[in-house]
């Protein structure tokens, strides 16, 4: 009988430490997260095509690979967009005229810290833009990111550090000098298929200030594809005469993750 008893002791202490560990488990494993020593990578397509009074093509894409390992997490992405419209020229032939075309990429090592979610990164990115009010931007920072809010369907993470930029605008002229860079990244699972996203970051120089922001809302469609719906923006306060400071970019693109 005591033997019983204890039995069922140790079986309910079990079964508590168990809970709480899976509890734990469950909030330092976020819903964003992947397991040590592997990679999660999701590629992103959308494209437009139009006939009749108007005609065009527009294809975005972009692919974003994340490694996690022991003390390291690391996250490439490579991203395009292009748009190609039909006009009529002064000898009333019609032409195709490319109207936007931008490639860039980007590369983050962060090193892990003690205290959870706490980093220390290097980060470089190129942005090549042939109708952009910069041609050519690069940048290199590196700096310290942490976590500053967490819960079982959200996270706010935060990176801060300085910086170093150099870029061609459009009227050919080269600028370069430190920047002090800022970054904040939201996340929200809405439900097991949908989830929110916010991300911004500033880079502010002793000449420019260069701006990007995203909100996206990503739904499932299966186990590994995805619909996205994004709006995105890239600021600059600093432009040639003939250029805007801000160009947005409104895009529907099916994801596939793997």
């Amino acid at each position: 009988m005591k033997s019983t008893h204890s039995l069922a002791l140790a079986l309910a202490t079990a079964i508590t430490c168990g809970s709480a560990a899976a509890a734990d488990s469950k909030l330092s494993m976020l819903f964003d997260e992947i397991p040590i020593g592997s990679w999660s990578t999701s590629a992103e397509l959308g494209a437009i095509t139009t006939s009749g009074n108007t005609v065009g093509t527009s294809i975005t894409g972009k692919i974003d690979a994340r490694q996690e390992l022991d003390d390291w997490s690391n996250q490439y992405i490579f991203s395009g967009y292009f748009k190609e419209d039909e006009t009529t020229n002064e000898h009333g032939e019609k032409v195709r005229e490319r109207s936007a075309e931008r490639f860039s990429a980007s590369a983050k090592a962060a090193y892990k810290l003690m205290s959870n979610h706490e980093k220390l990164f290097v980060l470089a990115s190129h942005v090549n833009d042939k109708f952009g009010a910069y041609t050519k931007y690069s940048t290199l920072a590196v700096g310290h990111g942490s976590r500053w809010y967490q819960s079982n369907d959200k996270s706010v993470d935060v990176e801060v550090g300085p910086g170093y930029f150099s870029g061609t605008n459009d009227a050919g002229e080269s600028e370069h000098g430190l920047t002090v860079r800022g970054a904040a990244s939201m996340k929200w699972k809405i439900s097991q298929s949908a989830i929110f996203t916010q991300t911004i970051s500033v880079e502010r120089g002793t000449s420019n200030t260069h701006s990007i922001a995203e909100t996206a809302l990503s739904t499932k469609i299966n186990g590994t594809m995805q619909m996205k719906a994004a709006f995105s923006a890239r600021n600059d306060t600093r432009v040639p005469d003939d250029k805007k400071n801000t160009d947005t970019q409104t895009s529907l693109t099916l994801v596939y993750s793997f």
